[in-house]
C-alpha cells in the first residue's frame, strides 16, 4: 500500500511527476537499507521490541506525511524516509519462525511456498485498498490507513506465541553479517536478477498496453503473471519434490526464464494474458526454493538479516529493471522491452549453474525453536 499511497497523496496535492518520483524512489531506498538493519537486531534482541518500535516508526513517517509534507518537500522526504527505513521486516521474521514451528522438511517446504504464493495476492490487494480507502476517506486518508494496517498487522503478529518465544541464536560478531556466506551471495545475486525481470516486467507490460490501445491492460497482464505466481506456489507446495533444493532451484529458474521469453511475440491481447499466466508459474517455487536455502546457508544467528537481504535484493532488483526497461521501452519499443525479462531470468541462471561452493556448502541445521503451546 505504501508506495501507491504516497505517490497519490502528492500528486492529489500538485506535486510535480519529478518529484514525486524521486520521493517514492527515496521511500524504496530507505526500505530496502532498514530492512537488512533491524533483521540484524531481530537476530540480536528478538522480535517484539523491534517490530513494535519499527512499525510505530513507520506509522510516524505516513502520519508525518499526511499532515505536514504536501507542502514542504523538506517535510516529505523526511516523512518517505523514515516510513521507509522503519518499516517492520515481517516477512523476514516470518520466514525466521518456520523451522522451529513446523514439524517436518515436507511441511517446511510447503509453507514457504504458500508464503511465495500469497505474496502475488498480496501485491493485488494492497493497490485496491488504497483506491477504495481513498474514494472513502480521501488520499490522507489512505496514508493513516496504511499506517494503522501496519501497526495493527504488527501488533496481532508479535502476539502470537511463537514471535515471542523465539530467539537468536549465539552469533560470531561479523561486519558482513549473513554476507559473508558465499553461497547466499550467489543466491542474492541470482534472486536480483529475478527482481531485474520483475521491474522489467511492469513496465513492458504498460508500454504493451499503449501499443494496443487498450486501457487498463497492464493491470490485467500483471495480474495475469499474479495468478499464474499463485497457481505455480499452490502446485509446487502440494506434493513433494526429489533432489535437494538446491539443485532444483537452478530446474526451476530455467523454467521461469523460459516463460518469459514468449512475451516477445508482442501477441493479442487475449494470447498476452495467457502468457502472462505462464510467465508466472515457476516465480513462486523459485522463491519457495531460495528461502529453504537461505536457511541452510546463512551463518548461524544471522538468519532474520539473511532474509532480510532478499527482500532488499528484489527492491533494488525491481528499480534496475523498471529504468533499464524505461530506457529501453522509448528507443526501441515494446518488443525489445518484453525480452528482458527472459534475459533477466537466463542471467539469473548463469549466476547459480556454474557455482561449485554454492552446491557443495554444507547444509545447517535449523534451530529447535519452542513451538507454539509447548513450555519454554
Amino acid at each position: 500500500m505504501g508506495v501507491l499511497a504516497i505517490s497519490l497523496f502528492l500528486r492529489a496535492h500538485q506535486v510535480p511527476y519529478q518529484q514525486i518520483g524521486l520521493l517514492s524512489g527515496l521511500y524504496a531506498l530507505a526500505s530496502a537499507l532498514g530492512g537488512p538493519a533491524l533483521g540484524r537486531s531481530v537476530d540480536k534482541r528478538g522480535q517484539p521490541a523491534v517490530l513494535i518500535v519499527a512499525a510505530l516508526g513507520s506509522g510516524c513517517g505516513f502520519g508525518l506525511l499526511a499532515v505536514g509534507g504536501a507542502g514542504n518537500l523538506t517535510v516529505a522526504a523526511v516523512a518517505v524516509a523514515l516510513a521507509g527505513l522503519l518499516t517492520p521486516p515481517l516477512e523476514p521474521c516470518l520466514r525466521s519462525l518456520w523451522p522451529g514451528v513446523l514439524p517436518s522438511e515436507g511441511a517446511l517446504a510447503a509453507a514457504y511456498s504458500l508464503d511465495a504464493a500469497l505474496q502475488e495476492v498480496i501485491f493485488v490487494i494492497g493497490p485496491l485498498a488504497v483506491i477504495g480507502v481513498i474514494a472513502v476517506l480521501g488520499t490522507a486518508g489512505a496514508l493513516w490507513v496504511t499506517a494503522l494496517t501496519s501497526v495493527g498487522g504488527t501488533l496481532a503478529f508479535v502476539a502470537a506465541p511463537p514471535v515471542r518465544a523465539w530467539h537468536g541464536e549465539p552469533r560470531t560478531p561479523h561486519w558482513a553479517g549473513p554476507l559473508r556466506s558465499a553461497p547466499l551471495r550467489v543466491l542474492l545475486l541470482s534472486l536480483l536478477c529475478v527482481g531485474v525481470g520483475l521491474g522489467a516486467l511492469g513496465i513492458a507490460a504498460v508500454a504493451y498496453g499503449e501499443h494496443v490501445h487498450r486501457a487498463g491492460m497492464a493491470g490485467y497482464l500483471l495480474g495475469a503473471n499474479a495468478f499464474g505466481a499463485l497457481l505455480g506456489g499452490l502446485a509446487y507446495g502440494a506434493r513433494s519434490w526429489p533432489g535437494t533444493e538446491r539443485r532444483r532451484i537452478v530446474v526451476l529458474m530455467l523454467g521461469l526464464a523460459a516463460g518469459y521469453w514468449p512475451l516477445a511475440i508482442v501477441a493479442p491481447p487475449l494470447a498476452t494474458l495467457v502468457l502472462g499466466v505462464l510467465s508466472g508459474l515457476f516465480l513462486a517455487p523459485v522463491l519457495a526454493c531460495g528461502f529453504v536455502i537461505v536457511g541452510e546457508v546463512a551463518p548461524r544467528g544471522t538468519v532474520t538479516e539473511a532474509f532480510a537481504w532478499v527482500v532488499t535484493t528484489f527492491l533494488v532488483g525491481s528499480s534496475l529493471g523498471s529504468a533499464l526497461t524505461g530506457a529501453v521501452v522509448q528507443h526501441s519499443g515494446v518488443r525489445v522491452a518484453f525480452l528482458l525479462p527472459g534475459l533477466a531470468g537466463t542471467a539469473a541462471v548463469a549466476c547459480l549453474a556454474p557455482s561449485r561452493h554454492y552446491a557443495r556448502w554444507p547444509r545447517r541445521e535449523a534451530p529447535a525453536v519452542t513451538r507454539a503451546g509447548e513450555g519454554s
